[in-house]
């Protein structure tokens, strides 16, 4: 049967309460009533909303809608309000797999798995996207990554049916479970059983690749198989059976993981060294930031593929993902800065930099730092950034040299690089970030932070790197 719609209105007005407390500005109209149709279709697919007819009508529906929020912050570590904020909208559109996070065969005791450990499955076809003998590797390696953690074995066939029929389709595709909406599905997959049990779809709309860009292949197909074997998804983020897509590198399983698959089919005999824990902790004693800058009054201190935000008033350190609000940047950041004047932040990876207004990603990026900033090509990378608004100038530190660039003119200034040890003095010969608070520089290297004064030049205290949080004993 199909669900009745809640009431438009109802949707908008929970928006409202939530966004607008916000650093990010509250939506237009026809933004909000997207966002709305984004929350009713997220919590009926992922989290078995129903909503009907019945008296008292609109209360019913509200109190519905409230519970799902929850149940969904809960799940994935959010702030617990049974409100759209911000962080709940950004989560809601990220790319990710169709499986729900409440599946029907989670519910109860029961745990849906394989039968035997020897199992097979099949390529029905190929995506155009990559060679047909990278998908073959890509594939079998997903497998591979779970039989070197468990005690399964696979094989592929050529013809017939097999346990795991694996397929790159198109829209609605005849399981019930089309590719379409504003949900963001990339792939999905179906527990183990007969029949469509165990399959894997993969969203040929989406671009597959084997690298960073776009969908990774490899990674979504780990994922997806891991749904097959009966896995169910997690809200650590760190997981690969994290609903949301993220770029892990080569390594995926976590712990986790592996107690998970090894709970269902036993232990591999030779053990897996599983995936370090990438989440910066705000109080942990050895934290050390890739990259920190203000945007729009919030403070981000990012480590890894994830980033620590403060607010005026509030400073427990909020934990995030970088794709979160910043989807390009799966790899995470080397550096990053915001020219508040015109409503724009900067971030660099390797030799490219991004330029967002917001979380809205600017027309023409990335570029290489070469030819929109003017960097020589012995430059990889850029190690911090700060922008003065009082001069209009951006500091670029490289190594133990830093450089100036101005934003009115957009040009490098001349005289420079110069030696962060002349211009910085006290600082040391390289600095791992740097924001401005308040006129003055905050500069982080190793576990330290240095208040620094640009007009005298000098360093006004040294603090621990994580003052900025309300850590105790620390």
């Amino acid at each position: 049967m199909r669900a009745t719609s809640l009431p438009l209105p109802l949707l908008l007005l929970l928006l409202l309460w939530g966004v607008g407390s916000h650093g990010f500005p509250a939506a237009s109209l026809r933004a909000q009533e997207q966002d709305a149709e984004l929350v009713q279709n997220y919590l009926r697919k992922y989290y078995h909303l129903r909503t009907g007819t019945s008296k008292p009508g609109r209360q019913r529906s509200s109190s519905l809608v409230t519970e799902k929020l929850k149940q969904m912050q809960a799940f994935y570590g959010l702030k617990v309000t049974g409100k759209v904020d911000a962080d709940t909208l950004a989560l809601m559109r990220q790319p990710r797999c169709g499986v729900p996070d409440v599946a029907p065969y989670a519910l109860g005791e029961r745990t849906l798995h394989w039968e035997h450990t020897h199992l097979t499955y099949r390529l029905e076809n190929y995506t155009p996207d990559l060679p047909r003998a990278d998908v073959d590797r890509v594939i079998d390696r997903a497998f591979q990554l779970w039989s070197n953690a468990s005690a399964l074995t696979f094989t592929r066939v050529f013809e017939g049916q097999a346990d795991i029929m694996i397929s790159f389709v198109r829209g609605d595709h005849n399981d019930n479970n089309p590719f379409s909406g504003p949900e963001n599905i990339i792939a999905h997959a179906f527990p183990p059983g007969e029949g469509i049990g165990g399959d894997v779809h993969f969203d040929e709309e989406k671009r597959w690749t084997k690298d960073f860009r776009d969908f990774n292949l490899y990674h979504v197909a780990a994922h997806e198989v891991g749904h097959s074997l009966g896995l169910l998804h997690n809200g650590d983020i760190e997981s690969l059976m994290f609903s949301s897509y993220n770029y892990y590198g080569d390594n995926l399983l976590t712990q986790r993981d592996i107690d998970a698959i090894q709970a269902l089919y036993g232990s591999s005999k030779n053990p897996i060294q599983p995936r370090e824990c990438q989440v910066p902790q705000a109080c942990e004693s050895k934290l050390t930031f890739d990259a920190i800058t203000e945007i729009r009054g919030e403070l981000y201190f990012f480590k890894n593929r994830f980033f620590l935000r403060t607010r005026p008033f509030y400073k427990t350190g909020e934990l995030g993902a970088i794709t979160d609000f910043w989807v390009p940047l799966s790899r995470g950041i080397d550096a990053a800065y915001e020219v508040a004047s015109r409503d724009e932040v900067f971030f660099f990876k390797d030799s490219k930099v991004w330029a967002f207004n917001a979380v809205k990603m600017r027309r023409g990026y990335p570029k290489d730092i070469y030819h929109s900033l003017g960097f020589p090509h012995t430059v990889k990378s850029i190690d911090a950034a700060v922008h003065e608004e009082e001069t209009g100038k951006t500091y670029f530190f490289v190594a133990s040299k830093y450089w100036r660039y101005d934003e009115n003119t957009r040009s490098m200034d001349t005289g420079f690089p110069k030696e962060i040890a002349h211009g910085f003095p006290g600082i040391g010969k390289k600095v791992d970030a740097v924001f401005q608070e308040r006129g003055f520089f905050y500069f982080f290297r190793g576990k330290r932070q240095y208040k620094f004064d640009p007009h005298t030049k000098r360093i006004l205290t040294i603090l621990n790197i994580n003052s900025w949080f309300n850590c105790r004993n620390k």
